[in-house]
């Protein structure tokens, strides 16, 4: 069970967790609520939240036992005394420091733990997908790739970036996302030289670049895409940095392989950039994991220290960004396997001009 493995890889001396992050309280159980309390011990497991969720939490969870929560600061006391718990580990890279005060002060007689332990053991677990994971991450991804055909169609001079969003939203939404991925990003012409810029009233215009990075959500998972496409015609320096960028990422995705660190996958598509003399203009890492959040670990990036492994699920996504003029960035989901990788994006990245 998984709380078993996660329990093996906190120190013997630690009792248990209490996990209070909506992501991860969704990872352990698969039920989606704004409130609750995931308590993990070595005797035992309950989830607690309040009226709000606890008949449907009482339906949908099969993992641990269910219980209405009323007042945690009489609760918590009684379940540390209830599972035997001296030393409590808590999730110290989400935790607030108000809610730290306020458990130092329900739990006197508890030992809380400010060493990451609990972070770090979730963070093990999360990187190796099973193949439901992966599976639910396709289905979300299958979402965005319909929403990349349906808006190909709806681009044109004249419509707008906040439009082109707002189109891209309303697709997956009604297709079978249960939400987005993140604000999806649509930004045009100078706009796009900016990676996460926010889509404006800016009309689009012959010669433009147009970058799309969004995704969708199924399951709690979620997927990741970036694609650039240009309306009308393109320059040769545009068509030069498109290529250099797709010549980067499909660099960076051959590398990834069970055994590759992160900063060398990184490093194989920033050779190719650098080499094209567009280095200072690719500022971010190559890529990150993805899941039960849009940004999770291992990262791949220059300063990684992670080693890809078969489960991982990172995405491929360099770019070149001139400011003042256009940008343009490729993004595929890639899931390591005991072999090699396999692309989990199939949406054609070749220049697309509308």
């Amino acid at each position: 069970m998984i709380f078993d493995k996660f329990l093996s890889l906190l120190p013997s001396e630690l009792d248990g967790a209490l996990i209070m992050s909506e992501e991860n309280r969704r990872y352990f159980t698969s039920f989606p609520s704004t409130d609750g309390v995931l308590l993990i011990s070595r005797n035992g497991t309950v989830f607690l939240t309040d009226s709000r969720y606890v008949e449907a939490a009482q339906k949908k969870i099969t993992v641990c036992p269910v219980r209405l929560t009323k007042d945690l600061s009489t609760e918590l006391p009684q379940l540390m005394s209830e599972f035997k718990i001296n030393n409590l580990a808590v999730e110290t890279t989400r935790l607030t420091v108000a809610q730290f005060e306020e458990f130092t002060k329900w739990m006197p007689d508890t030992g809380i733990c400010t060493e990451n332990y609990a972070d770090r053991a979730i963070d093990a677990l999360r990187m190796i997908k099973s193949d439901g994971e992966v599976k639910l991450v396709c289905e979300a991804q299958a979402i965005a790739e319909r929403a990349f055909d349906h808006i190909l169609e709806f681009i044109k001079p004249g419509v707008t970036e906040r439009e082109i969003q707002l189109e891209l939203d309303y697709y997956m939404l009604r297709n079978g996302a249960e939400a987005l991925s993140f604000e999806t990003i649509a930004v045009s012409g100078v706009n796009s030289s900016m990676p996460h810029g926010v889509p404006s009233d800016k009309k689009i215009e012959n010669g433009d670049f147009i970058t799309m990075d969004y995704g969708a959500v199924v399951g709690g998972y979620h997927s990741d895409m970036t694609r650039t496409v240009a309306v009308g015609s393109v320059s040769e320096e545009q068509k030069k940095i498109y290529n250099t960028v797709l010549e980067a990422q499909l660099a960076a995705m051959e590398k990834m392989a069970p055994g590759v660190s992160c900063a060398d996958a990184d490093k194989a598509a920033r050779d190719v950039i650098t080499d094209a003399g567009y280095g200072e203009f690719f500022g971010h890492g190559t890529g990150h994991g993805v899941g039960v959040e849009i940004h999770e670990q291992p990262r791949v990036s220059p300063r990684s220290k992670e080693i890809l492994a078969p489960g991982h699920l990172v995405t491929a996504e360099p770019g070149i960004y001139l400011p003042g003029l256009f940008g343009v960035r490729i993004e595929d989901m890639v899931l390591i396997t005991e072999d090699g990788s396999r692309g989990l994006t199939h949406a054609p990245k070749e220049l697309i001009i509308l």
